[in-house]
């Protein structure tokens, strides 16, 4: 290890670092949020040293060699979470990471789904290399004095590094997993931008927006309580009934519909949805509980989470958020606002500036046009014709002109439906019909689209058969079950048919986030949230129009790699708040 303490030694070490194809790269940090932590020490490994880097005590103008090598593309930088030090080096000294192999993404995509396994570097190393690595000084005092176990600490999370690429690289290659690797790798960029970058949440919306759902809220709670009252056993002849049910507990409530005449065996919400359209207090109940769940989630507390320093949230992306690749979002989870106007609006551009929000239009739909083949589906997009309607009159054998808009919302539930992978009995409660009807639908479904039909199955019968669902670009599930357990092998079935589209879905959609960055570099806007096929931007008002056709245009790019016979659509849209 070597601690360089002056310019001609950080000249020496960058000649030796610039000659490598890879080198290990990891920061200690004075804290976890950039707004208000600093960047303490850059460590870098070779093949033959490591070296680290003391900011507190290095003239920052002669750090231009050393930024320059962690902005070039070669050699590539090995990093755990490389998201991380991005985010701090764009920050503090301004630059964009160059290339990265990033040893947990790589972590994850090899577990394929695997919910066991961890993927912070000590379980990595411990899994990859039987290294056992004492990660305690990580959470040691980094901002004043140094001692030397934390030098030697820092310099060998460096150069663990370099084995473990070569392990994880192993791996990727035997699994055939480096084209998404590289897709996952080319997007830490954006996700550190974007992370850093923030969203504006106005806060006197927000308290409004709160203090009405709950009075909302009471209201429902109150005329619940009246309703469930009404089979309750009065206390006397002079005493009007009233109910002490405590409105959360299951039990209690299926005992007070039990008195109303109304027999359940569960109150679970998709239980309860059939029994709505028959009885109004059951349809009171379930929007009591989305009233609790708004206000419970998503109350005054999101508040907390506008950093003091920028006056703006900043969620945490995970990059990696499910087995088919969809980011996940925590701290807050922006993912989980519901889409009401009076929730969304609260999300807003500040003053002088505008929100370009794009999403790609029925992107899974597309998806299973180009993997099934199907001619009717893949004719019925190149028509041009509005999809829902084009399947109605394929399913029923009508004129275009003649479907009704109850067949557009039927033909458009089972559309969705089916990529999900779901049944008849699910079909019935998503489009509210009989599980008959549903199984007819069903039956058409196929009959107009046989070539889905084949598609579905064969997915279905694949995951069972191989244990494993790809996505198009390879991105891998792999799945353990029991094949004697009908419950688990249908769920599997189910899995097996949507993984597939909704893997590809993923990887589109990051190939589309990581152009849409690279686009907009040098131009007064940045990604400021992603949610499964939108993006959202901030960009200065005077350029927003420009910059919503080059991210329709970047996106529709993007998606034609993968779907090169179908038109992929963008809605684009220039707006004052997060709303479509």
């Amino acid at each position: 290890m070597e601690l360089i303490t002056t310019p001609d030694e950080l000249r020496a070490a960058i000649a030796e670092l610039a000659a490598e194809t890879f080198i290990g790269f990891d920061t200690e940090t004075t804290g976890l949020d950039p707004h208000r932590s600093q960047l303490r020490l850059l460590q870098f490994a070779s093949r033959n040293q490591s070296y680290i880097l003391d900011l507190f005590h290095f003239p920052p103008d002669a750090l231009q060699p050393v930024l320059d090598l962690l902005a070039a593309s070669q050699p590539i930088k090995v990093a755990h979470n490389a998201k991380f030090d991005a985010e701090f080096l764009r920050k503090h000294h301004g630059i964009r990471l160059g290339m990265v192999f990033d040893t947990y993404l790589a972590s994850l995509l090899i577990s394929a789904g695997n919910e066991s396994d961890r993927h912070g570097l000590e379980p990595v190393a411990a899994r990859y290399l039987n290294v056992e690595m004492d990660k305690s000084f990580q959470v040691s005092d980094w901002s004043g004095q140094l001692t030397e176990s934390q030098l030697e600490y820092a310099a060998r999370d460096a150069q663990i590094l370099l084995p473990l690429r070569e392990k994880l690289q192993e791996k990727l290659d035997e699994l055939e997993l480096m084209q998404v690797a590289k897709l996952e790798f080319d997007c830490v960029n954006a996700m550190a931008g974007m992370e850093l970058a923030g969203i504006y949440l106005d806060a006197d919306c927000w308290r409004a927006q709160v203090a009405q759902t709950k009075a909302a809220y009471d209201q429902a709670a109150a005329k619940l309580q009246k309703e469930l009252s009404a089979g309750a056993p009065q206390m006397s002849l002079f005493e009007e009934a009233t109910s002490s049910i405590n409105l959360d507990s299951p039990t209690q409530i299926r005992e007070a519909l039990g008195r109303l005449g109304i027999k359940v065996e569960s109150t679970s919400e998709w239980r309860l949805h059939n029994l709505a359209r028959e009885h109004p207090v059951i349809a009171l109940l379930l929007d009591y509980r989305g009233l609790s769940k708004s206000l419970s989630a998503y109350g005054l507390s999101l508040l907390d989470h506008i950093n003091p320093v920028t006056g703006r949230i900043h969620a945490s992306f995970r990059q990696i958020g499910s087995p088919t690749g969809r980011m996940g979002c925590t701290s807050p989870s922006l993912h989980q606002i519901p889409h009401e106007k009076h929730y969304r609006q609260c999300f807003r551009a500040p003053a002088g500036r505008k929100l370009v929000v794009a999403d790609f239009s029925q992107i899974e739909m597309r998806i299973l046009a180009e993997m099934s083949n199907d001619e009717a589906l893949l004719a019925a997009f190149n028509s041009g014709e509005d999809l829902h309607r084009a399947t109605a009159a394929n399913m029923l054998n009508v004129p275009l002109e003649e479907v009704t808009t109850e067949q557009r919302s039927k033909a458009k539930g089972l559309n969705y439906g089916i990529i999900y992978g779901m049944g008849a009995e699910g079909l019935a409660n998503r489009i509210s019909v009989s599980t008959t009807e549903a199984e007819g639908l069903i039956q058409r479904y196929f009959a107009a689209y046989p070539g889905v039909a084949r598609w579905l199955q064969n997915a279905a019968d694949t995951a069972v058969r191989e244990r494993r669902s790809r996505t198009m670009l390879g991105r891998l599930w792999a799945f353990s079950f029991d094949p004697t357990d009908r419950q688990q092998l249908g769920a599997l079935k189910r899995v097996g048919k949507n993984a597939p589209i909704q893997g590809t879905g993923s990887d589109l959609f990051k190939r589309a986030v990581k152009a849409v960055d690279d686009r907009l570099q040098g131009q007064d806007a940045q990604i400021v949230h992603c949610i499964h096929d939108e993006i959202v931007v901030e960009c200065d008002e005077v350029i927003a129009e420009k910059i919503a056709r080059l991210v329709s245009s970047t996106m529709i790019k993007a998606g034609k790699e993968f779907l090169p016979r179908i038109p992929v659509e963008v809605d684009a849209k220039v707006t004052d708040a997060w709303l479509k």
